[in-house]
């Protein structure tokens, strides 16, 4: 049955010459891989720049119940990004928020509120003046989306375990935890919507510290996720 949907880029993969895999997470159907034939010549290049992480897409699609591999009829860019394109703290953060949900994204039914979540997200990224803290409001609103929102704390314990997702006030065992100095600092950015200002001023080093923590507290959190390769890129880039 043809259906249109919209899409977001999650990465493609090489099928045959001719034809890629373009997995994708989709406001109706949640996760979805579709079948797409690439044009030779001159309009090769346009289909691959549509193709590009984290794209907005409209799509026609032949979604059959009895397949993983759906075939894609028509693309198009549903929303351009404008400020992303040749600045280079934005394309970084874009290309952390794409491994990660890569490796961490397994929904194959639609969500509504993370579909709503991811949107307003890369909106902010492309639009916004100032994006340095938002992989930090990213993981955080992520975490929530997904159902394990960290829980904020009742007084000033002094550990945050990672595993049980909650403020303690002695070193969980496992010793998965956030510490202090760092717990005062995550406990202040309890709660917070993705466009709210850092609720102070970071020490050197603090936002990768914290950063570290919360991709580790979602890694913890989504069984089997791999470690991920462009916090490296994302922290030189951030200072």
């Amino acid at each position: 049955m043809l259906q249109a949907v919209k899409a977001l880029v999650l990465r493609t993969i090489k099928h045959t010459d001719s034809t890629v895999v373009l997995k994708t997470y989709t406001e109706t159907f949640g996760v979805r891989s579709y079948l797409v034939r690439m044009p030779k010549g001159s309009r090769r290049a346009g289909r691959t720049a549509l193709l590009q992480p984290l794209n907005r897409l409209e799509l026609v699609v032949d979604e059959r119940a009895d397949r993983e591999l759906h075939q894609l009829r028509e693309l198009r860019l549903h929303r351009p990004y404008l400020r992303i394109p040749g600045d280079v703290l934005r394309t970084a953060q874009l290309l952390f928020l794409q491994e990660l949900l890569v490796r961490t994204l397994r929904e194959e039914a639609g969500d509504p509120g993370l579909w709503s979540f991811l949107q307003q997200a890369l909106e902010l990224l492309d639009t916004a003046d100032e994006v340095r803290d938002l992989p930090l409001r990213f993981l955080l609103g992520y975490a929530d989306a997904l159902g394990f929102a960290p829980a904020p704390p009742e007084g000033a314990e002094p550990y945050f375990d990672l595993v049980e997702g909650r403020f303690t006030t002695e070193l969980p065992l496992h010793t998965q935890a956030i510490t202090p100095p760092l717990t005062a600092l995550f406990a202040a950015w309890l709660p917070g919507p993705l466009y709210a200002p850092a609720p102070g001023t970071m020490l050197p080093g603090q936002r990768r510290e914290l950063l570290d923590a919360l991709l580790r507290y979602v890694r913890l959190h989504v069984p089997g996720a791999p470690e991920l390769h462009s916090p490296d890129v994302l922290h030189r880039t951030l200072g």
